[in-house]
């Protein structure tokens, strides 16, 4: 088995020493065992968000409090540092379709596309699509029913076979530059965010 093992959907697992280098960072900065999503949005250098961009931070830290107890602890940070750095391309969909998805119900409708991706465009600033026209592309590709909302299997399966649009639904998930900031125990640079459209 070596330094790492498959998990569900074969992932193959963060190795054993990885692991631990992880989890000594992640203990040092909560002592507790817990991150909160103040401390989430502090070591991000997320404060002083308008209310979209806010609502969407704190959509992205609930996806990865599975237990739904307020907090993030270690197993649960793994988990999502798992899912970004190792995860399959349909596990990263199906977290994303989760993202999108702000009210819960299975389906993505055009309003909460449209919000979200406003979300993240104040987030990032990427300018290459307006909002409307992201969510219209979206909905003109994925909506195979033509129903005005998006299932997670029309989601899945339309973005897996459309490169373009596969390229620009991850561009907007980047979680590369939250590792890093991790991983340096700093802030990110003043005109950088951790989320970079996709």
């Amino acid at each position: 088995m070596g330094n790492s093992a498959s998990i569900a959907g074969g992932q193959t697992a963060i190795p054993a020493k990885e692991t631990y280098v992880w989890y000594r960072k992640f203990m040092m900065e909560y002592p507790s065992g817990l991150q909160t999503l103040h401390e989430f949005k502090t070591l991000l250098g997320l404060q002083g968000l308008n209310q979209k961009a806010n609502q969407h931070v704190d959509q992205v830290y609930n996806t990865f409090d599975m237990n739904k107890d307020g907090f993030i602890d270690f197993v649960e940070f793994i988990a999502a540092v798992n899912l970004v750095v190792r995860g399959k391309i349909e596990q990263k969909l199906k977290w994303y379709f989760k993202l999108y998805d702000a009210d819960g119900n299975g389906s993505i409708d055009k309003k909460e596309l449209l919000n979200i991706f406003m979300a993240v465009q104040n987030l990032n600033g990427q300018q290459t699509l307006s909002p409307e026209e992201f969510t219209n592309l979206v909905f003109r590709k994925i909506d195979i029913n033509h129903d005005g909302e998006l299932t997670l299997e029309e989601f899945i399966n339309s973005t897996e076979k459309d490169q373009d649009l596969l390229e620009i639904v991850s561009k907007s998930f980047d979680f590369s530059n939250v590792l890093n900031v991790i991983c340096q125990g700093k802030q990110p640079d003043a005109g950088g965010c951790f989320l970079q459209t996709m």
